[in-house]
């Protein structure tokens, strides 16, 4: 597994693209300089384990981190546990409250999103 962590040339691309989960609607939508680019179908933490809410940043990066997590991971400085942006190895979860807290996306969408975002995107989960 390779993690990336910050580095300075992603400080000016960071500040182009917002990230924002909808945990009741299940949906990622993503902005570009304050405009929506995306939505992405999500799922979500089961109610035992629910997805924190708050303000966040992608803290780092991983390229097929195999297991659960799918193809690709985003990981988020939420408070109290490892939570992220991930894939899925199991795609029938995608619209459904079942993680441990992480947000699940297709596959080919958490790809779309590693390549296009920056560690240091801000990310709001309301």
């Amino acid at each position: 597994m390779f993690i990336r962590y910050f580095n300075v040339q992603d400080l000016y691309r960071a500040s182009l693209y917002t990230i924002t989960v909808n945990v009741a609607s299940r949906k990622l939508t993503l902005f570009k300089e304050g405009k929506l680019f995306k939505t992405y179908p999500i799922a979500v933490g089961k109610p035992s384990t629910p997805t924190p809410k708050g303000n966040f940043k992608i803290i780092n990066k991983a390229h097929n981190p195999g297991g659960p997590f799918g193809s690709r991971w985003l990981g988020l400085s939420a408070p109290n546990g490892d939570y992220g942006i991930h894939g899925t190895n199991n795609p029938s979860s995608i619209g459904k409250a079942v993680s441990n807290g992480c947000i699940r996306t297709y596959n080919n969408n958490i790809i779309e999103l590693y390549n296009l975002v920056p560690v240091g995107t801000p990310v709001k989960i309301m």
